[in-house]
């Protein structure tokens, strides 16, 4: 509800006042991965009803202006934003020269190879545009263009130009100490999560840690905070110049009860710190936020020969059409690491995008770094697979052996096999991937192991190998259009 403007007599004898605000509480923040955030100040503000100019210096410096919101907690009173400020320039001399224009100020010059202290007047700063950005100084009688020498300003009589600050005109419909709400969304905040999964070679169960890192690029400390996360791909337009964050060393907290607690908001998940924060100026932290032990995770080797001409796209014609597309063969077996995000499993939380990073424990107890990937936001119940690289005893090779076409008719045949060598020291099984690309109706004619169909143009063979064998997986292919 908006606040009746104050009758035009009333301007008349209005008064505005100039009082100082203190923030009443601790400051909360909610943190975008996209390197923005909202925060929200429970500021104290003794008010007279009608016109009140004030000033608040405890914001960011990557502050949004227009995104300002300031609202009484108590809805009987009424305050209204008349008008708003953002005063955000750093100091320098040209901003001093604008504060004290008009004003006479000390100049420190340099006559016959002495110094001397000589008074002027600014009568213009030099902060306009054209024609107007040439100071201009009286001194001793005369008028001159640019500084004489250098300026030497008195004591500020607060830090008004040191800090943002946000310049108000408020009105209020009556006098007295108002508690408002101030919330703002300010860039140069973000956060992160990444895991690591540490293994042995003896079991399928893994130690799954997860961290939260969240870094302060904002330009104003923020004590004693309390912080929640938003995970989800949020829409918000991008600026075109954003400042870029500046990475220090972390500092790590822990706690025996959880840190992190997670719940779904809106279309997102929001998680919340359990503790206050301390999070200053151009630092980064990290809290951990899942510490998951017997989770089971599977290694399972894929083999995907086919080497795909991208540049085709989904041009099925033209696929068709080129009797080499596809016949080119490379040898390397994925790894693939891939385990459930279930309570059954002893996970069953929804986890934020983030890079993962496999260990293994050797037999004297070290860990060795197996390789890492990253995971997109991944609710619970979901299965992550994630590639940590190729298998140094396990190779593949694919070969076409049979190629025929009939455009009349409108058919194709195409033959392939697969040769999968184990070298290593145990059994393994390899999942082979086979894409059918030529066309979208087709039929395996004969084939050598069983398959499994996993899209309309995908099959897959799984192939038990023992250690040191040898197996080749073929089958003939029908393609009718």
């Amino acid at each position: 509800m908006l606040i009746k403007h104050p009758v035009k007599k009333a301007l008349v004898i209005a008064v505005a006042y100039v009082f100082p605000v203190w923030v009443a509480a601790s400051p909360s923040l909610t943190i975008y991965n996209d390197n923005f955030a909202v925060v929200r100040d429970t500021l104290q503000m003794p008010l007279k009803k009608g016109i009140n100019q004030v000033q608040y210096h405890n914001i960011s410096q990557q502050l949004e202006p227009d995104s300002v919101v300031l609202r009484p907690q108590n809805k009987k009173w009424q305050i209204q934003i008349l008008q708003q400020n953002y005063l955000s320039k750093p100091i320098n001399e040209a901003l001093l020269l604008q504060h004290f224009e008009g004003h006479i100020i000390d100049f420190e010059i340099h006559r016959n190879q002495t110094t001397q202290i000589v008074q002027g007047k600014i009568v213009r700063s030099g902060a306009g545009s054209g024609y107007n950005n040439t100071p201009i100084v009286e001194m001793e009688g005369k008028t001159r263009f640019g500084l004489p020498g250098r300026p030497l300003f008195p004591p500020l009589k607060n830090d008004t130009l040191l800090k943002p600050t946000l310049d108000w005109q408020l009105l209020s419909s009556k006098t007295g100490e108002a508690d408002l709400q101030l919330a703002y969304l300010t860039r140069g905040l973000s956060w992160k999560a990444d895991y690591n999964v540490i293994a042995n070679d003896k079991t399928e169960q893994v130690q799954i840690n997860g961290w939260v890192t969240f870094n302060n690029a904002s330009g104003m400390p923020f004590e004693d905070a309390k912080i929640k996360l938003m995970a989800g791909d949020i829409h918000k337009v991008t600026e075109p110049k954003l400042m870029e964050r500046q990475m220090m060393r972390a500092s790590a907290a822990d706690s025996m009860s959880p840190q992190v607690t997670e719940k779904d908001f809106d279309e997102y998940h929001l998680y919340s710190i359990a503790n206050p924060v301390d999070l200053d100026d151009g630092e980064s932290k990290q809290i951990g936020f899942v510490d998951a032990n017997h989770v089971t995770a599977k290694t399972l080797y894929v083999y995907d020969g086919a080497k795909i001409n991208r540049y085709y796209g989904n041009n099925l014609d033209r696929i068709r059409n080129d009797p080499g597309y596809g016949t080119e063969s490379n040898s390397e077996v994925w790894i693939m690491r891939e385990f459930e995000n279930s309570k059954a499993n002893n996970l069953g939380i929804a986890l934020p995008k983030g890079r993962v990073r496999f260990y293994q424990q050797d037999d004297d107890g070290q860990l060795e770094f197996l390789g890492e990937n990253n995971i997109n936001h991944s609710p619970k119940n979901e299965t992550i697979s994630l590639y940590t690289g190729n298998a140094f005893d396990i190779k593949g090779e694919r070969k076409r052996v049979n190629y025929s076409v009939n455009q009349q008719d409108k058919w194709a045949r195409e033959s392939f096999e697969i040769t999968l060598k184990n070298q290593k020291k145990k059994p393994v099984t390899v999942k082979v991937v086979e894409h059918l690309y030529r066309w979208v109706n087709w039929n395996i004619e004969q084939k050598s192991h069983s398959f499994k169909k996993t899209d309309s143009q995908t099959i897959e063979f799984e192939v038990p190998l023992k250690p040191g064998q040898t197996s080749v997986v073929s089958y003939h292919v029908h393609y009718k259009w």
